[in-house]
């Protein structure tokens, strides 16, 4: 939250039934309004890159279920999909359309790896554009249909889209295979009666040439289009305003923002929507380094009272753990992703009355803990130790009592059998505790011992069996 030119960072922590959500990049995200009154704001993860340079296909479903003064608890489940699956893919986008009181996911674009049987030890990393395909996802039953539409005729990465009502715009993006940026401008009508649901797209005139821009609302039918690339290696310095009204689409220039020295000159930048008009930008800290430590932040306010206010700085000293030699220098840059709801935490002003002091120790809460009685875990000189870790040491819970968290590495686990306890919902049990999870374990059911039946006794002369 950002008040009085300072940016404030509350704590978020997930609960204790969350199942893992790795540290995915280049994921499409969207907010989704759930039926229940418990589920009034929910926040939908698909796709993006995994630590481990792979690619995910999997769904996540997030919720804010606890919020006060001293952090935000998140509960995190994973949706598992049916039917016409979408390959596992990043730079695309997945946005909710509301049509007949009933909701659907839409997902689009984004770029995978070629196919395996294509993959060589000098391609294996090599990516491609996913076909222009269109698949609608129902979260509630967890099934997705995949439509093929003749308008579009290639896959886009890093385009914008703009979902309102029953109705998505799709705008520029990056076509990998032609290596352009083209102006693209579809406007995707969903229709959900009790049968089928009716897929249609239009080709609008007067789109724009843009890639991994940013989009943040200012009213109800007004956006702006901010950041992104126009071409290889430069950055898109001029902004747009998108109109909607109905069924008609609007795009116009704004005024363009007083950029600082370090902005125009920087050569890849980055962020997110803050809500109310607002974007977050990212650069680095010093051009002429190959690798700075140091990162700034600024705040621009699109809202039409605000266009000519100076620009908010923040910095951080926040180390970078991409490898600047490893990405290309226009998408596959930094990022980071804020909801789009501006009104998340208002209302009750806890960012004001929000005190340090408060906060748990992290000694017993946080990552950095004494796990066992052997625990060697040390913030100044762990390094990661299993590939799935970026800057903190991976942990699993134990279930014994009220459960309390272990470091994987000083439970000695195999970095398969971590993975696969993080995947499942089986129970796990610590070193120490493992043989009492033993003892309390139902004994196995043994089969009764056959007893030979007893030989009848006959008494002489009585002719009875007694």
């Amino acid at each position: 939250d950002v008040k009085h030119n300072h940016l404030k960072l509350k704590p978020a922590v997930f609960s204790k039934d969350s199942c893992y959500l790795p540290p995915l990049r280049y994921p499409a995200t969207c907010t989704f309004k759930g039926s229940l009154e418990s589920e009034k704001q929910q926040y939908i993860i698909h796709g993006g890159k995994t630590p481990n340079n792979e690619l995910s296909d999997k769904i996540y479903v997030m919720s804010v279920v606890c919020k006060n003064n001293k952090k935000v608890t998140f509960r995190c489940t994973e949706k598992d999909l049916v039917g016409d699956v979408p390959e596992a893919r990043y730079g695309h986008s997945i946005d909710v359309v509301y049509s007949r009181g009933k909701s659907m996911g839409v997902v689009f674009g984004g770029r995978s790896y070629i196919p395996s049987a294509q993959r060589t030890t000098e391609k294996w990393n090599s990516v491609a554009d996913c076909l222009p395909h269109i698949f609608l996802v129902d979260f509630e039953f967890g099934c997705s249909t995949s439509y093929i539409l003749p308008e579009l005729q290639d896959g886009l990465s890093f385009h914008v889209s703009i979902a309102r009502n029953d109705t998505i715009y799709i705008l520029g993006g990056h076509s990998l295979a032609n290596n352009i940026r083209p102006a693209n401008l579809y406007r995707i009508k969903v229709d959900l009666p009790l049968g089928s649901p009716a897929v249609n797209c239009t080709v609008l005139p007067g789109g724009i040439s843009v890639s991994s821009a940013i989009l943040t609302q200012t009213n109800s039918d007004e956006f702006v289009i901010v950041g992104g690339y126009q071409l290889e290696n430069q950055k898109r310095m001029v902004c747009n305003i998108i109109s909607l009204e109905g069924n008609k689409i609007e795009i116009r220039e704004m005024e363009t923002p007083d950029w600082t020295p370090d902005i125009k000159h920087s050569k890849i930048w980055f962020g997110s929507n803050m809500g109310n008009g607002s974007v977050f930008l990212g650069i680095p800290g010093d051009n002429k380094q190959a690798a700075s430590e140091t990162f700034y932040f600024y705040m621009l306010k699109c809202a039409e009272d605000d266009v000519n206010e100076d620009q908010k700085t923040f910095t951080n000293s926040q180390t970078s753990t991409e490898d600047p030699g490893d990405s290309t220098p226009f998408e596959d840059s930094e990022e980071f992703c804020f909801s789009a709801e501006a009104n998340s935490f208002d209302g009750d002003d806890e960012f004001d009355t929000y005190n340090e002091d408060d906060e748990e120790d992290e000694s017993v809460t946080g990552y950095w803990i004494t796990c066992c009685s052997t625990c060697d875990v040390d913030i100044n000189t762990w390094v990661p130790f299993y590939s799935t870790e970026l800057n903190k040491p991976a942990m699993i819970y134990c279930s014994h009592g009220d459960g309390h968290w272990v470091h994987a590495q000083c439970m000695d686990l195999a970095e398969r059998t971590l993975i696969q306890l993080s995947e499942g919902s089986s129970k796990y049990y610590c070193n120490e505790h493992v043989k009492i999870a033993r003892a309390l374990q139902t004994p196995k059911r043994t089969l009764p011992l056959k007893k030979p039946p007893l030989k009848p006794l006959h008494k002489k002369g009585s002719g009875k069996i007694l």
